[in-house]
């Protein structure tokens, strides 16, 4: 068993427990580009791992009384037979060199959408930061269709249970608090994961060792972050998220590693001079309301 393969589990599993995002966006890249596992068996070993280190942050927030179950419900009622499908349409795509491109385009494509995410979900979180919380009305057709467009990703990349539908939750329902949109998220995700991983074991694809070594770490990881969720700074680890997504994208389409360096770098500097801007027009003339600063407006309590 790989002790650095367990490693890597354990950061990604801490950065799951903390915003719920990360798992096969973070974790299935690193296994096809640090590890060189083929993208068919990262994807299946991934969903395998995902399947039993998210229901260990998921009773965490479920003690905590931060999940809506009516909102698991009708996530699960889309994102279960659609990953079903998604692990069927890798199938007939076959298992050539030819389908292990394709899926590494989809796997870029996915993570370049979970940065444009994250970005709408800062932005979003930046304007609705100090308005009274509204009232929570499960909306059932979006939610639906939300779980079987990310159940379908996630089928075909591994990527989607956390890093694209918790994003367009907070699109759909702004109200939600960041802790209940994390344990929410969680939740839906064991189902969906399971549903994904059943599917390709079926087909031969699950590989037990790499899944072991990164349960290894990830198990762990996810009870800390869980733990400590309502006090990390969540901006900062969204931040990195972003670096780090649109890297793993970059590299995944093949572009020359100096090219990877310049954007991540860019992003880097991009994302540091928001902040600081953000920090200084929250500085608010003296017996005026302070507006809140980045942390506090992506949820840190």
């Amino acid at each position: 068993m790989d002790p650095i393969m367990a490693l890597a589990g354990l950061g990604v599993g801490i950065i799951v427990g903390l915003t719920g995002m990360g798992g096969g966006a973070l974790m299935t890249p690193i296994l096809v580009l640090l590890f060189g596992v083929p993208p068919v068996a990262a994807v299946s070993s991934d969903l395998a791992a995902s399947a039993v280190m998210k229901p260990f942050g998921g009773w965490v927030h479920a003690r905590r009384g931060t999940v809506n179950w009516a909102l698991v419900g009708w996530l699960c009622a889309g994102s279960v037979p659609s990953a079903f499908l998604g692990v069927l349409l890798l199938r007939l795509l076959g298992d050539d060199a030819a389908v292990q491109t394709a899926i590494r385009v989809a796997l870029a494509v996915a993570l370049l959408l979970a940065v444009v995410g994250l970005l709408i979900k800062a932005y979003t979180a930046r304007r609705t930061a100090g308005r009274a919380p509204a009232p929570l009305r499960v909306r059932p057709l979006p939610t639906v269709v939300l779980g079987a467009l990310g159940g379908l990703v996630v089928g075909l990349t591994s990527v989607g249970s956390g890093s694209l539908i918790i994003v367009v939750l907070l699109a759909i329902y702004p109200m939600l608090r960041p802790n209940d949109l994390v344990g929410t998220d969680l939740i839906q995700a064991i189902p969906l994961v399971t549903a994904a991983a059943l599917g390709h074991a079926l087909f031969g694809d699950l590989h037990l060792d790499i899944a072991g070594a990164v349960l290894l770490g990830s198990v762990p990881g996810v009870l800390i972050g869980a733990r400590v969720s309502s006090r990390a700074p969540a901006g900062l680890v969204r931040a990195a998220l972003v670096v780090v997504l649109l890297a793993s994208a970059l590299k995944l389409l093949d572009l020359p590693t100096a090219a990877v360096g310049a954007a991540a770098g860019g992003a880097v500097l991009v994302i540091a001079a928001v902040t600081v801007a953000l920090r200084r027009a929250g500085r608010s003339p003296a017996g005026t309301v302070p507006v809140p600063h980045l942390d506090a407006a992506a949820g840190v309590q």
